[in-house]
């Protein structure tokens, strides 16, 4: 098990034989003993292998390399599970908002809608000699006739965007 781990660790931190003997104050045959099975380093030096490979020594002696690499899978697919249910929130918040925002403008057009009905046009008595009177009653007569064409169509793609995320849920 040390044999394999010190090796698979040297290679995967890109280091030679030679560069790990270095980093250790020992020849390059001891590390090649070592990853061979024919020699055993010590404690203290098994303190100082764990420390140059940035690796604990538990792992060096016991834990088999390719296991800690599975759980390395399983703590990142856990992460992307995590990631997954906050994008999944923020999407359902979204879609609430969109949601409640077409709601309010279809609500806003029915209220401005039933607004102009009991008005019914007061502006029309209006005494249109009057210079004032006659611009307000362009201008109420305008935005009245703009409403009333652009307001339905408003009202319609509003309905079917409620539809359609009431479908989606």
């Amino acid at each position: 098990m040390l044999k394999e781990n010190i090796k698979l660790i040297r290679k995967s931190k890109g280091l030679s034989q030679e560069e790990l003997a270095f980093k250790l104050n020992v020849v390059r045959q001891t590390v090649s003993k070592w990853e061979q099975g024919l020699s055993v380093p010590d404690s203290e030096m098994l303190i100082t292998i764990s420390e140059v490979l940035d690796t604990p020594v538990n792992i060096l002696l016991g834990e088999n390399i390719l296991e800690s690499k599975e759980n390395d899978i399983k703590v990142i697919s856990e992460k992307l599970e995590i990631i997954n249910l906050q994008l999944l929130q923020k999407k359902n918040a979204r879609r609430k908002f969109v949601f409640g925002m077409l709601v309010s403008l279809c609500v806003i057009i029915i209220i401005i809608f039933f607004f102009f009905l009991l008005l019914n046009s007061f502006y029309l008595n209006w005494n249109y000699n009057d210079p004032e009177q006659a611009v307000f009653g362009v201008l109420f007569h305008s935005i009245e006739w703009i409403f009333v064409r652009i307001a339905p169509v408003i009202l319609a793609i509003s309905i079917v965007g409620i539809v359609l995320i009431k479908k989606q849920d």
